[in-house]
């Protein structure tokens, strides 16, 4: 019985990050998981410090390959996946592709996988916000509700500036638009789906509709008080509660 997994042994944790963030805003996240636990929090490619490779077509399903090939190199057997925003429209389709080793996917504020309820005002308006100090200020005070130390607030906004300007424009024509609905019945593993209670990017509303009905059944729904979109940032707490199930 020896070779046997120990129950009690913590799951690795990989975390993807929401579009134009980076894997940094897990950071807060480390001190509040079982002892034990590994955290991997990579940048996706396009944003923070990660370049993306040779031919990438930023697709949800290029990302979702990206990552594949990030686990196997971790050499990770026994996993939690959580996903962000952007990260969660990528867990869903990777989680949609069985792969071995997931225990369990944590999906904050995902974007769905139907296409994401911006209107074309707001995308145009995203599109022309690409690498602008004051747009990314905006942007800060737009997705996030509770209140942040300063040094927090100044590194989302960099984020948001070093973002790839292709990354940045790919994700608004093209992966916040894709249709993964028809591969989610594929999902089999427990789900548990958290979104900031005053979330003005995608809404607890909209989660209701259009994330929650396509997850299996019994799939938790946690609405955080006082939280907007950034829930790693704003509600540390209640995301590292959820990740340890």
């Amino acid at each position: 019985m020896g070779d046997m997994p120990d129950s009690t042994t913590p799951a690795a944790v990989l975390a993807l990050h929401y579009w134009a963030g980076a894997g940094h805003e897990f950071n807060a996240l480390r001190p509040l998981l079982p002892a034990g636990t590994t955290l991997l929090a990579p940048d996706l490619p396009g944003f923070g410090a990660q370049g993306a490779p040779m031919g990438f077509d930023y697709s949800v399903g290029a990302y979702a390959d990206w990552v594949a090939t990030f686990i196997a190199e971790q050499k990770l057997t026994d996993y939690v996946l959580v996903g962000h925003s952007l990260g969660g429209k990528v867990a869903l389709a990777l989680a949609a592709t069985r792969p071995a080793g997931l225990r369990r996917l944590v999906l904050l504020s995902p974007s769905p996988p139907s296409p994401e309820p911006i209107s074309d005002d707001n995308r145009a308006a995203s599109l022309a916000a690409y690498g602008k100090p004051v747009e990314a200020e905006k942007t800060f005070h737009t997705i996030t509700e509770a209140a942040l130390p300063a040094a927090v607030h100044q590194q989302i906004v960099a984020d948001n500036l070093r973002s790839d300007h292709v990354a940045w424009d790919a994700w608004l024509l093209g992966g916040s638009l894709e249709d993964l609905t028809a591969l989610m019945g594929e999902i089999a593993v427990p789900c548990h789906l958290l979104v900031g209670a005053d979330d003005r990017a995608i809404p607890a509303a909209a989660q209701r509709q259009q994330t929650l009905p396509l997850l299996p059944p019994g799939t938790q729904l946690t609405e955080v008080p006082g939280a907007g979109h950034l829930l790693p940032y704003e509600a540390p707490a209640a995301v590292a509660a959820a990740i340890a199930g």
